[in-house]
């Protein structure tokens, strides 16, 4: 198992966010078996290629995979480094990671079908997939589609974070328990807000197509471009008011030990 290794050299720890679990839980044995099973449906080809021409076109679809990959990877380590933070295995901890793991392994495929179409358009490529029969076809046929694949990944996006707003959401609830410092409720309560920004995205994004028709898919999409600006605005407001926390707090700790 993965996560063994990487919480034994204290991989994901950054700042001064105490870990509340050392060890791999049972749940986060599950959802990696989850999570490398998302992975394998994501493989360009299971068969190794008879000629060149076969690696030709497997190898087209490269890109989609690292992407998609990529995105998964984003996932898996959100939530590795929740139970890091947090080390909740209560029932609604279960419940909710039961629906993350659920959504991630039903989005798989619209996720490398989104991402393939993407990339051959941008690569000079008109769209098109070869059956296993031989025939070649368009991945899509009409812009309504387009629309409807846009919709399908944003409520997958939507979905996605929506669980993690609720896994912090529920930890900070469990603030007291947990005994979490100004600085961790701070945190994680950052965490909720990024989580939010990402949902605001996926639901602008659904909201082009819903009022401007299939036609505003490529708006839609590009809409996802926003996530990186949100974030680094976000970031760097967090990041001054978390250092007046932390000077706030070393002031306080020097005047009580006068």
């Amino acid at each position: 198992m993965i996560r063994e290794p990487l919480v034994q050299r204290g991989f994901g720890k950054r700042g001064d966010f105490r870990w509340r679990s050392h060890e791999v839980s049972r749940i986060e044995g599950l959802s990696d078996a989850v999570f490398a099973f998302a992975i394998t449906l994501l493989v360009v080809s299971l068969e190794v290629p008879k000629t060149f021409a076969e690696l030709a076109d497997t190898m087209r679809g490269f890109g989609a995979f690292a992407i998609s990959f990529l995105l998964l990877f984003t996932v898996w380590l959100t939530q590795y480094k929740f139970f890091r933070r947090y080390g909740l295995q209560d029932g609604p901890t279960v419940w909710l990671n039961a629906a993350l793991v659920f959504v991630v392994l039903f989005y798989v495929y619209p996720l490398k079908f989104l991402f393939t179409f993407l990339v051959d358009k941008f690569t000079g490529g008109h769209g098109e997939v070869r059956l296993a029969d031989g025939t070649v076809t368009t991945m899509m046929d009409s812009v309504d589609q387009m629309g409807k694949l846009m919709l399908i990944f944003g409520a997958g996006y939507l979905a996605v974070f929506l669980v993690f707003i609720l896994l912090y959401w529920h930890a900070y609830q469990k603030r007291a328990e947990l005994e979490l410092n100004e600085l961790e409720i701070f945190d994680t309560k950052n965490s909720i807000h990024e989580s939010l920004l990402h949902c605001s995205i996926a639901v602008l994004s659904m909201l082009i197509i819903f009022l401007g028709g299939a036609e505003y898919s490529g708006i839609a999409g590009m809409t996802y471009m926003l996530t990186g600006v949100a974030m680094g605005v976000h970031g760097t407001i967090a990041g001054k008011r978390r250092r007046r926390l932390e000077k706030a707090n070393i002031a306080s700790t020097e005047v009580s030990h006068l």
